[in-house]
C-alpha cells in the first residue's frame, strides 16, 4: 500500500519562475522543496506524508530554518504557521488564488522589510532593589515585620499591589526610553504582552532591510543605558510574523 501525501507549506513569496531551494528533513526524511505559482505569487512547499505535525522543537526549528533559507533568495516573505498540510497541489493552488487579492496589497507592503524581535528582562537584583526602595513599599514592609502570616494578610495584598503598580511604572518608563525611539527608526512596531514575570518589553519591529545596521546601533545605544539594569535579547531577521494577519487553516483549503 503506497503512502499517503499531502503537500506542506511554509510560507508565501512574490516570485516568478524557478528557485533551487534543495531539501528538508522532516522527521528522517529528506523531502524536495518546490514552489506552487498562481500569477506573481507562490507557496513554498514540500510533499509529506499526510499527518499531524506535531510542533516539537525540531520540526518548528525545521520549518523556521527552511524560510530562514527562502529569505536569502526573495525580498517578498510572508510567513505561514507550522502545520499546514493540504490534501493536494491543486488545494495549494486554489487557496493561492483566493488568497491573492490579498497578496496584491501585503507583497508591497513587506517587500524588503525584515522583523526583529526586542525582549527586555529586568535582572533580578535591580527590579528586587527597585520595589524595596520605592516610599510606599519600604513603609509597607517596614510595618510588617514582626506579623504573624494572618495577623498581615492584607498588608500582604496591599504590598503585592505596589510591588505590581513599580513594575508597571518600569514598562512605562522603557517604553518611552527604548521602545518609542525604535518606533520612530522603524516602518512598524509592535509591543506585545510580556512572556515572562520579569520582562519589560516583548516588542517587534518591520524595517528595512538595508537599514539594519543603523537600527542594531540604535539597539546597541539602549542597551548600552540599560545594561547594568536589564539583559536585551536581540533576534532576527525574521519575516513578518508580527505584521502579517493571513492566518491558515487545513479544512478552509
Amino acid at each position: 500500500m503506497s503512502e499517503e501525501t499531502g503537500i506542506y507549506i511554509f510560507c508565501a513569496i512574490g516570485h516568478e519562475g524557478k528557485m533551487d531551494l534543495g531539501k528538508v528533513e522532516l522527521e528522517g526524511e529528506q523531502r524536495d522543496i518546490f514552489l506552487i505559482s498562481y500569477k506573481d505569487a507562490s507557496m513554498v512547499a514540500a510533499e509529506v506524508p499526510q499527518k499531524i505535525y506535531h510542533p516539537k522543537r525540531e520540526n518548528l526549528m525545521m520549518h523556521q530554518q527552511v524560510i530562514s533559507r527562502v529569505m536569502e533568495q526573495s525580498d517578498t516573505v510572508v510567513p505561514i504557521s507550522f502545520g499546514n498540510v493540504f490534501r493536494s497541489k491543486e488545494d495549494v493552488e486554489a487557496l493561492l488564488e483566493n488568497l491573492y487579492p490579498q497578496f496584491e496589497t501585503l507583497f508591497p507592503a513587506i517587500k524588503g522589510k525584515i522583523e526583529i524581535g526586542l525582549k527586555v528582562i529586568g535582572k533580578s537584583e535591580w527590579l528586587e532593589s527597585v520595589v524595596k526602595e520605592s516610599p510606599g513599599v519600604e513603609k509597607m514592609s517596614t510595618s510588617l515585620k514582626g506579623k504573624s502570616e494572618s495577623a498581615g494578610y492584607y498588608e500582604r495584598i496591599q504590598l503585592g499591589g505596589m510591588a505590581q503598580k513599580v513594575f508597571q511604572n518600569l514598562q512605562t518608563e522603557i517604553k518611552s526610553e527604548i521602545f518609542a525611539p525604535l518606533q520612530e527608526a522603524a516602518e512598524s512596531a509592535k509591543a506585545n504582552d510580556p512572556s515572562s514575570e520579569r520582562m519589560l518589553l516583548n516588542a517587534a519591529f518591520l524595517i528595512d532591510r538595508d537599514k539594519e545596521k543603523e537600527f542594531d546601533e540604535l539597539v546597541n545605544k539602549a542597551h548600552e543605558s540599560w545594561k547594568d539594569k536589564a539583559d536585551f535579547n536581540y533576534s532576527g531577521p525574521w519575516p513578518a510574523y508580527n505584521f502579517v494577519n493571513i492566518r491558515l487553516k487545513v479544512e478552509e483549503a
